[in-house]
């Protein structure tokens, strides 16, 4: 089962995971099933990942690759908001842009973070 693991980490914490990740993948011969995605804050988390975002990451799990006007009718939305929402998507590599239209190629989502005081 493919994962995409969403964290919030700064940016020296994403380039140590990224070489831990490349050092285990060029000494092992499995293929890799999770992906991470990481934002420097609970905000920039927010404004990729809104509520509305995520119902259309929803929708397109395990449907393979779909028109931009098929998941608006999926999640039964405008298409100029929808299609607005998919190339934020893409532009976060969240969902990736395929042939046929888009893509969400993992079969689930992890969220992975900590909240600390403001203090």
């Amino acid at each position: 089962m493919t994962t995409l693991k969403v964290k919030i980490e700064s940016l020296e914490q994403t380039m140590a995971t990224a070489a831990d990740a490349m050092k285990a993948a060029a000494s092992q011969t499995v293929p890799v099933t999770e992906f991470s995605l990481s934002f420097p804050s609970w905000d920039a988390l927010h404004k990729v990942l809104t509520p509305k975002r995520l119902e259309i990451v929803k929708t397109m799990t395990g449907q393979g690759a779909l028109t931009k006007r098929e998941v608006a009718r999926r999640v039964g939305r405008d298409f100029k908001a929808v299609h607005a929402d998919i190339d934020t998507l893409v532009k976060a590599g969240v969902i990736d842009t395929v042939q046929d239209g888009v893509m969400f190629p993992y079969e689930r989502i992890h969220f992975e973070f900590e909240i600390e005081s403001a203090a």
